[in-house]
């Protein structure tokens, strides 16, 4: 063979190899349900329910008002909604209380590098309605089957608006054992199963945590569902946007601080505002400040304070913050305007901070007639 025939020859044979690499590295990255996994889908989980709604439309703004808590969560790491299924972690031996710490149930004790932290964010996540008696439904992309699944709810007068969850503060209400693929439900592109549950004494607002041990290998999956017993209302009041970028930091896992919140006195007619850290971690925080009527009827209300530490508002609900350098106003929701004689509402933010946290010392709260 000539020398030109020979290097044509080498050309193409390399242009071959290079094409079946390429070829291989798409089959690998479309080959999704042999490396895929899986989720509760009803009621659904947090991030799962969050890509059921957004998942073709998680640019629109409109998510900030109408869907607060996916909003935060779609800025802090789109790829926690993207791998909806891939919420799990290895090696844990069954000790999931020793490997998860309180604060940190929803995001699996911060795995996948804390691609799921957000999902620990406390706040007013949409909820799904279902009865005492329910059924978790778990769908498993891969066909991996389980060792075991356990349904654990949140015991009555828990307050997942407000507080982190702890082990402490739940029950276990149902569980399977062994159960292999071969006997779940087929579905089109995996297999799903029911796992049935009873939780009396349960109204209103509440968390469905689910742990499955899947059984191919040491793999445990920590999922949170957010429920109303009772058949109230599945969605959560509707929020202004946030005046800057939602949080990215990891959600709260130490104790609120135990000093008596600052209040603004209470002028005939007026309100007060009562200021309280819910939760602090390197770099944010979360707070409540809780409004309370005067002496007579108003339709609305205005707090502001000036934070001392350079304290940044990064999220807000149940109520529209703006911020102009340190003073942060927050002017109440079109739905908690109003409020009888002596009647409070709540709003909450997550904020960072540097240095130290201090309360602000300068809360005022004034109506509208």
């Amino acid at each position: 063979m000539s020398t030109p025939y020979r290097r044509r020859a080498l050309v193409a044979a390399a242009l071959l190899s290079v094409g079946a690499v390429v070829a291989a590295l798409l089959n690998l990255t479309l080959a999704g349900p042999a490396s895929a996994h899986g989720s509760v889908v009803d009621p659904a989980s947090r991030n799962y329910s969050c890509w059921q709604r957004w998942g073709s439309d998680f640019q629109n703004p409109a998510m900030a008002t109408q869907d607060p808590m996916c909003w935060q969560a779609w800025q802090a790491d789109p790829n926690a909604m993207w791998n909806w299924n891939g919420l799990f972690r290895e090696g844990v031996a069954g000790n999931h209380q020793a490997a998860i710490p309180d604060g940190q149930l929803c995001s699996g004790g911060r795995t996948q590098s804390g691609r799921y932290n957000a999902l620990d964010t406390v706040g007013a996540w949409k909820t799904t309605s279902i009865s005492n008696n329910f059924r978790i439904k778990l769908f498993d992309q891969a066909s991996h089957g389980a060792d075991y699944i356990r349904v654990y709810v949140t015991k009555q007068g828990f307050n997942a608006l407000t507080s982190p969850l702890r082990w402490s503060d739940l029950e276990l209400v149902g569980q399977i054992g062994n159960t292999p693929a071969s006997q779940w439900t087929q579905e089109t592109s995996g297999v799903s199963i029911q796992v049935p549950a009873n939780a009396p004494g349960r109204s209103g607002r509440h968390i469905v945590y689910t742990i499955w041990q899947a059984s191919h290998l040491d793999q445990s999956y920590y999922l949170c569902s957010d429920v109303d017993f009772g058949g109230g209302s599945t969605t959560p009041p509707t929020t202004t946007p946030p005046t800057s970028t939602p949080p990215t930091s990891t959600p709260p896992t130490s104790t609120p601080p135990t000093s008596t919140p600052p209040t603004t006195p209470n002028p005939a007619g007026g309100c007060t505002a009562t200021y309280k850290i819910t939760g602090q971690w390197g770099g944010g925080f979360q707070a409540d400040v809780q409004v309370t009527n005067g002496g007579s009827p108003i339709r609305g209300w205005s707090v502001s304070w000036t934070f001392p530490n350079g304290q940044q508002v990064t999220s807000a609900w149940n109520a529209t913050v703006s911020t102009s350098g340190t003073l942060v106003t927050a002017r109440n929701a079109a739905y908690n305007g109003s409020l009888g004689a002596g009647a409070s509402t709540t709003f909450g933010f997550t904020g960072s901070w540097s240095g130290s946290n201090a309360v602000p010392g300068n809360i005022s709260c004034t109506t509208s007639a």
